[in-house]
């Protein structure tokens, strides 16, 4: 009986208990969204993820009716379900999807953590929240988190702990909303303050022309993103 190569190659691996030559699994990517948004906002960071490689999962969330305990605990059973087995799980977030994503990490941290990248995260708060915060008409039209991500330091992104994981934040200094421009003071991207979004810990960061709003359609941003994602660096 004659035995072609490759199935004596197979044979042999089987009978020696030698795994078969294989890729490495892919890693996967979850996609995070700021306020109001949904994961449309995420969807022009999703063919250049997969083109480099990931597998991407956008998630969806509404913080508009829910505190943002509610929002990290839907967060942990949509990441339960689609990611425990991920070999890597990172995460590329945008403004409070950085928030949750850090109050997530500090009570949920899972062993196959990777990286994140943070798009114009308030990570010291909002001085536009602290004007939702002191007004009961806005934190009714609002809804119970936005009054939450102000600059008090027993706001909800001042209440978190530093960055304990390996972080990337990007950060925007274009500014087109009139009342970001008057309540902000120094560079800001119109929502959050440059030096907001800086946290202690992080590993790199990076500013960026862009609006807080539309960060993530930026080709820059997302080739930063994945130059982090793969590096642990943006780019330079």
């Amino acid at each position: 009986m004659s035995v072609r190569p490759a199935a004596l190659l197979a044979l042999l691996l089987a009978v020696s208990g030698a795994p078969a030559a294989a890729s490495a699994a892919p890693e996967t990517v979850v996609l995070l969204h700021g306020l109001y948004r949904g994961s449309r906002a995420m969807q022009p960071l999703e063919a250049p993820l997969r083109e480099a490689g990931f597998i991407v999962v956008n998630l969806d969330y509404s913080a508009r009716s829910q505190p943002p305990e509610q929002v990290v605990a839907a967060l942990d059973g949509a990441l339960d379900a689609c990611c425990a087995a991920a070999p890597k799980l990172h995460f590329v977030t945008h403004s409070f999807g950085g928030i949750a994503t850090r109050a997530w990490i500090a009570g949920q941290r899972p062993a196959n953590l990777g990286r994140v990248v943070m798009l114009a995260p308030p990570n010291h708060g909002s001085p536009l929240a602290d004007v939702v915060a002191g007004s009961a008409l806005l934190r009714f039209l609002a809804g119970p988190t936005a009054a939450r991500l102000g600059t008090d330091p027993a706001s909800l992104p001042n209440s978190l702990p530093p960055a304990d994981f390996e972080l990337g934040v990007i950060a925007g200094t274009e500014t087109r909303n009139p009342l970001g421009a008057w309540l902000i003071d120094g560079e800001s991207d119109g929502t959050v303050p440059v030096a907001s979004t800086r946290l202690e810990g992080m590993a790199d960061f990076l500013t960026v022309p862009e609006r807080h709003t539309w960060i993530m359609r930026s080709g820059e941003v997302a080739a930063q993103a994945i130059a982090f994602l793969k590096n642990g660096r943006f780019a330079r």
